[in-house]
């Protein structure tokens, strides 16, 4: 193992960074924890590489508060341009086209419920 941070998944959603910490400190000094709140993961960060395998070799699999342990090396994040589709403010997905082929807004008209001409294939409110 390269690196000395370890992803630490399949938490319970109640777990704390205290308790990774204690659970952990067995296999050497911990530098760092984060857990993600409310996602069930979390990152610990230790003293050395070789404390983190021998932590990630202990624990991997093993059963924390209700629930077995998934424990690997932290990869480092992806950048944020490759995190996919929806993610960013350069991914416009359309919108509406605007009022273009319509009659300017009459506030006489604003209820009509499209009897006779009402402007367009939309209601403008209903």
């Amino acid at each position: 193992m390269q690196g000395s941070k370890l992803y630490v998944g399949n938490l319970n959603y109640a777990v704390t960074a205290d308790e990774l910490t204690e659970l952990f400190s067995a296999y050497g000094q911990v530098r760092n924890v984060n857990v993600i709140e409310g996602k069930g993961f979390g990152f610990v960060e230790m003293s050395s590489s070789t404390e983190a395998e021998n932590a990630k070799n202990a624990l991997n699999d093993s059963e924390f508060r209700g629930r077995n342990l998934k424990i690997d090396e932290a990869r480092p994040p992806k950048p944020r341009s490759d995190r996919g589709p929806g993610r960013g403010p350069t991914d416009y997905r359309g919108g509406g086209g605007g009022d273009r082929d319509r009659k300017p807004f009459d506030k006489r008209r604003q209820f009509d419920r499209g009897s006779g001409d009402s402007g367009g294939g939309r209601r403008r409110f209903g």
